[in-house]
């Protein structure tokens, strides 16, 4: 594999280009959240399609499955022409979609536009091979912890950004028989469009690309077609054998617990009181959301590097699936008496452990990746596919196991959808015990010093 300790190092301005990059992302996945389903009534409505849950469906998951199909295509690629030139056609798909979502007319161009932008926010993972090709081994753990809080600040910022801006006309006089007027959710969009064009001229200027020509892997006796076999050839090797493939299901049952509850906290919370519920209003989701994601960026941004020196990422592992777990489980245990003690107690337990989860599982994939010999691009697609996979089934399973149990009596009730959640999170530390210690290769005295 080569003397890794050799790997060229990141300016400070190519790790804020990372940072912007993850950090758009997850706006641009988390930003319609607030106002899709009042998008879909509106658009439903004039099309006399009566379906409204099926489009809300439809929408939420196209963003996730176009990132499921794309990112072992956009890592893959980014191996053979260079991490830059990919998170550049990233950026500019950003700037286009956003825009386009906010302008559409009808249920087909939204899907089509959200499907797009899903598309082009393969970013992620090439963002994260990055920090893998210009970091020694020392600056892995926090450099991923950086990537991290850019995932957790996108979206906490995302969905405040889509509620605050969405419908101006109806709030602000300015925005009163203007094309906001007409299209009440664009102006949140634009923002979003903006912000992606800002980071494109930025990554333009300090993003140097990491990859030297003699690391990119350009075949060119092989058809566009071969390239491709090969690309889902190597990916399910990765799935099927060896610790790439350990940590990369682990990711997977911890994104498939994690995303349930996606689809069952507001439920929980939003449910009466006399039901077992907390009687949340809209506001009181948000501010718990809010902090959910201020936690997971202080855990990212801060705590991983020292407790990586002291744990060490493969232990981290465990102890952060762990965590999560216990929280996800605790929390339809509330009462109504002490509802908001309890329900920020167990949502900061769950947030840290998610917070350490992430640059951990990172940190990983990419020291086996190295130690192991494969590409770093073609392995954070395969896992960044897989997440987004996770992504689809988690909302999709947590919906259906509370339709059908949460009605009944205990266990079989509200707390069955949690409960699931908890045991997708052991299963996921239980099997990361079968990881062995990453092989550190070129690691020394002096680039321990060099951590940032």
């Amino acid at each position: 594999m080569g003397d890794t300790a050799k790997v060229k190092d990141a300016s400070k301005g190519a790790l804020v280009v990372l940072f912007l990059v993850t950090m758009i992302d997850m706006i641009g996945f988390g930003i319609v959240i607030p106002f899709l389903t009042y998008l879909v009534e509106d658009l439903a409505g004039a099309e006399g399609v009566t379906e409204i849950g099926l489009w809300v469906g439809l929408l939420m998951t196209s963003y996730s499955a176009a990132q499921f199909l794309f990112s072992p295509f956009w890592g893959s690629l980014s191996d053979r022409i260079g991490r830059r030139p990919v998170l550049m056609v990233g950026l500019v798909g950003n700037t286009v979609f956003f825009a386009v979502f906010g302008l559409s007319n009808t249920l087909l161009m939204a899907l089509g536009a959200r499907f797009l932008a899903g598309v082009f926010n393969g970013n992620i993972a090439v963002a994260r091979a990055y920090i893998g090709d210009v970091s020694n081994p020392q600056q892995l753990a926090t450099r991923m912890g950086i990537i991290g809080a850019a995932f957790g600040l996108g979206f906490t910022i995302g969905p405040f950004l889509g509620g605050e801006l969405s419908a101006p006309a109806l709030r602000w006089e300015t925005f009163q028989g203007t094309i906001f007027e007409t299209y009440p959710y664009l102006l949140p969009c634009l923002l979003a469009s903006a912000l992606s064009t800002v980071s494109l001229l930025v990554a333009i200027r300090n993003l140097p690309e990491s990859l030297t020509p003699d690391m990119r892997k350009v075949d060119t006796t092989r058809t566009w077609s071969q390239q491709m076999k090969n690309m889902f050839g190597n990916s399910k090797k990765m799935l099927g054998e060896g610790s790439i493939a350990v940590i990369i299901w682990v990711a997977m049952l911890f994104t498939f617990g994690f995303t349930i509850m996606h689809a069952i906290f507001i439920l929980f919370t939003g449910m009466p009181i006399i039901d077992g519920g907390l009687n949340f209003s809209e506001a009181d989701n948000g501010r718990i959301f809010a902090m959910i994601g201020v936690t997971g960026i202080i855990t990212q941004g801060f705590l991983i590097g020292p407790l990586t020196k002291k744990f060490g990422s493969r232990r981290l592992l465990t102890i952060a699936a762990l965590l999560t777990g216990i929280g996800l489980v605790l929390i339809p245990y509330s009462q109504s008496d002490y509802a908001w003690l309890h329900i920020l107690t167990v949502t900061c337990i769950l947030s840290i452990g998610s917070g350490l989860f992430q640059p951990s599982s990172s940190t990983l994939l990419a020291q086996f990746a190295k130690s192991e010999g494969y590409e770093l691009g073609v392995v954070m697609g395969a896992n960044e596919s897989l997440g987004a996979f996770a992504r689809i089934l988690g909302p999709l399973s947590g919906g259906l196991v509370w339709v059908l149990t949460s009605d009944g009596t205990y266990p079989w009730d509200f707390h069955t959808a949690f409960h699931l959640c908890g045991l997708l999170m052991l299963c996921s530390a239980l099997l990361s015990l079968k990881l062995p210690e990453p092989k550190i290769f070129g690691a020394s005295k002096e680039d321990s010093t060099q951590e940032e």
